[in-house]
C-alpha cells in the first residue's frame, strides 16, 4: 500500500503542477517578445503572477507586462525609503527638480514595489525598489501585450480652460475579477468613462460613460473623469467606488456598466471641496474592512465599509456650506501630504509622503491609521 500511495501522490502533485503551470502560461497568451512603444506611463496596476498593466495616456494603450517577479511571498517586510525621490533621480542619473512620480504600486505575489515616472523631457521610466535602493526595469526586452482604446480623445482636444485632455484618456487603471478596469475621458458627448477589458487581451473592450451628482458642484456631470477608485464587494453585490475632483464618492454597480450604456452612480459622500483625490486602497483590521484613501489638499481619509453597507441614501441636493461634507461618515487622519498608497499584504500597506522638511518618505505606517 505504501507504494501504490507514494505513487499516487505523485500522480496528484504532477497533476496539481501542471494545472498551475498552464493557468499561468494561459495569462500570457497573446504575449510577443520585444519592446513595447510606451510614450506615457499614467497609471499602473498588478494582475495575476506578477503581469503588470501599465495605462499610457498618450499612446491610448494598456500594456501588459511580465515581470518575472512571480515568486511568492506571505508576508511582506516593512517599508522605509528615506528621501525617495532624491534616490529615484540618482538612479536615472538626473536632479530632483526633474523627475515626476506618476504611481506607486506593489506587486501582490513578490510584495515588491514598482514606481512609473515621468521626466521634464517626456521619458518615461519603470522602477524597481529594492531593500533600499532603486532599480529601473529593463521595458527594451520584454514578454508583453497591448491592447489600444477606442474612442479617445485627440492628441490636440483642450477642455475649456484650454488644457489638453488627452493625458486624461487614462486616469487610472485596476484590475479586478479577471478583466483590466480603465477610468478616463473619451471624445464622446458624456466624456467620462469606464472601460472593462477582458485579460488576456482580446479586440473586446467595454465602454460605459458615467453621470453623477456633485453635491458641493450643486449640479449633475458628466465631463470630469474618476480620478481614483477601487472595486469591492457590498452588500454581495459588486461595485465600482469612485472618487472625483472636490471630492465626491460614487458608487457604480459593476453589473450596470455594459457595452454603450450609461450609468448614473449612486453619490454617498461629499468629502470636501478644493481638493483632488490621490489614491484608493481598501484594508481589514480585526475582520473589519476600511476604505483608506489620499488626497492633494486634505489627509487621509478613512471610511469604514459598514458605514457604506448602511448607508442607503444618494446625495442628490447641494451642499451649501462653502468645504463643507455630507453623506457617508468618514475621518481624517492626522497624517498629510500622502501623494501615493497601496496595500503590502494583509496586515500592513505602504505610503509616499512629503514631510514636513521636504523629504520625500516612503514607508509602512503603523496599523493604528485602520
Amino acid at each position: 500500500m505504501k507504494k501504490i500511495y507514494i505513487f499516487l501522490s505523485l500522480a496528484v502533485a504532477g497533476t496539481i503542477i501542471l494545472a498551475s503551470t498552464n493557468r499561468h502560461a494561459g495569462v500570457r497568451e497573446g504575449f510577443v517578445n520585444g519592446a513595447p512603444e510606451i510614450k506615457s506611463i499614467s497609471a499602473l496596476t498588478f494582475g495575476p503572477d506578477g503581469i503588470l498593466f501599465i495605462g499610457d495616456s498618450k499612446s491610448a494603450t494598456v500594456f501588459a507586462v511580465d515581470t518575472k517577479d512571480n515568486q511568492k511571498v506571505d508576508k511582506a517586510e516593512a517599508v522605509e525609503v528615506k528621501q525617495f525621490d532624491q534616490k529615484i533621480a540618482a538612479a536615472l542619473g538626473t536632479e530632483v527638480k526633474n523627475v515626476s512620480i506618476q504611481d506607486l504600486v506593489v506587486n501582490p505575489v513578490s510584495k515588491k514595489i514598482y514606481c512609473a515616472v515621468q521626466l521634464n523631457d517626456g521619458t518615461a521610466a519603470l522602477l524597481k525598489v529594492n531593500g533600499e535602493k532603486i532599480e529601473s526595469v529593463n521595458l527594451k526586452d520584454v514578454n508583453f501585450s497591448q491592447v489600444a482604446l477606442t474612442n479617445v480623445p485627440g492628441e490636440e482636444d483642450k477642455d475649456q480652460r484650454g488644457r489638453p485632455i488627452r493625458p486624461l484618456a487614462i486616469s487610472d487603471i485596476g484590475f479586478y475579477d479577471g478583466k483590466v478596469l480603465v477610468s478616463g475621458l473619451s471624445n464622446q458627448e458624456f466624456s467620462s468613462t469606464f472601460r472593462s477589458i477582458p485579460f488576456p487581451f482580446t479586440n473586446k473592450q467595454d465602454q460605459s460613460s458615467l453621470e453623477i451628482y456633485h453635491a458641493a458642484h450643486k449640479k449633475y456631470e458628466t465631463y470630469a473623469p474618476i480620478r481614483t477608485f477601487t472595486a469591492s464587494e457590498i452588500n454581495g453585490k459588486k461595485y465600482l467606488i469612485a472618487s472625483f475632483t472636490c471630492t465626491p464618492l460614487v458608487l457604480f454597480p459593476l453589473e450596470d456598466l455594459k457595452p454603450g450604456t450609461h450609468v448614473k452612480g449612486r453619490t454617498i459622500a461629499e468629502m470636501g471641496a478644493g481638493n483632488s483625490p490621490l489614491d484608493m486602497i481598501t484594508m481589514n483590521k480585526n475582520g473589519e474592512s476600511v476604505l483608506l484613501m489620499s488626497n492633494s489638499s486634505r489627509p487621509i481619509f478613512k471610511v469604514k465599509y459598514k458605514t457604506i453597507e448602511e448607508f442607503q441614501g444618494s446625495l442628490t441636493t447641494p451642499v451649501e456650506e462653502s468645504f463643507g461634507t455630507a453623506g457617508v461618515h468618514f475621518v481624517s487622519l492626522p497624517v498629510v501630504n500622502v501623494l501615493q498608497l497601496d496595500k503590502l499584504d494583509e496586515t500592513k500597506f505602504v505610503l509616499l509622503q512629503r514631510k514636513p522638511n521636504g523629504d520625500l518618505d516612503l514607508y509602512t505606517p503603523g496599523d493604528w491609521m485602520l
